[in-house]
């Protein structure tokens, strides 16, 4: 890992951008944070719409966590902002803008060729990325994942022992190959739904939440659309994950 640049915000958190296998991603900790008190790092997810375009929302979920004493961490997705381009998920994203245009339903053919592609790929990058972070001496883990895309976070759940609790956004297209790994998720979840997000399934996020495996999980669904959060959902998830990473 290459730390690219760094600055302070506000005093309170330290953030620094950094490159890793030529890999963009954002660390941001709490000032205060040092070896003699690591803090533990919460994930942030996001959907692949590239993190110069995300920043103003990562940022504002990067400075909540870190007032509540957790570092956070995000990485550029695969054929996202500065990544070169991937030319299947060009197509399976073009695909799918041309279906919700015309008002047809979205094919599991275009969600598959969306999704399962990303999570194969972006998995193991994520994990790449905690095992450096996780090598710095203010930070200490445990970890969690916040955010989406929420097969990515799934697929987390299910193969990194690391990854000890999850809030997860139902705000993104599932495969339908997701729901059995779904059943293989045991960790503690907290699960956010917009009753009324239009590009979102509410019968199949419903579905999905059913299909957790977790002994813990909890569904805080409110109404709006996909951008209409309630800033109490975030007080919410912030309470999950004291509970689970302190």
């Amino acid at each position: 890992m290459q730390f690219t640049s760094e600055q302070r915000l506000d005093d309170v958190v330290l953030e620094r951008e950094f490159t890793l296998d030529e890999i963009p991603g954002i660390l941001w900790t709490p000032a205060s944070a040092s070896a003699s008190a690591p803090v533990p790092l919460i994930l942030l997810g996001h959907p692949p719409l590239g993190l110069r375009k995300m920043y103003p929302r990562l940022v504002a979920r990067a400075r909540h966590s870190a007032a509540e004493g957790f570092a956070t961490a995000t990485i550029e997705l695969p054929g996202s902002g500065d990544r070169p381009r991937w030319p299947a998920a060009e197509q399976a994203r073009a695909d799918l803008r041309r279906a919700m245009e015309v008002g047809e339903p979205v094919s599991d053919e275009i969600v598959d060729a969306l999704i399962l592609p990303l999570v194969d790929k972006a998995v193991p990058e994520w994990q790449a990325a905690l095992d450096v972070l996780l090598s710095l001496p203010e930070i200490g883990g445990p970890v969690g994942y916040s955010g989406g895309v929420i097969s990515i976070g799934i697929r987390l759940a299910v193969v990194e022992p690391r990854v000890v609790a999850a809030g997860l956004f139902a705000g993104s297209f599932v495969p339908r190959a997701m729901f059995e790994e779904a059943r293989r998720v045991t960790i503690p979840l907290h699960v956010l739904l917009q009753w009324d997000d239009e590009g979102n399934d509410r019968q199949a996020a419903l579905d999905l939440f059913d299909a957790f495996s977790s002994k813990e999980k909890s569904l805080h669904a409110n109404m709006g659309g996909h951008t209409g959060v309630p800033q109490f959902a975030g007080d919410a998830a912030a309470q999950f994950f004291t509970r689970h990473l302190k």
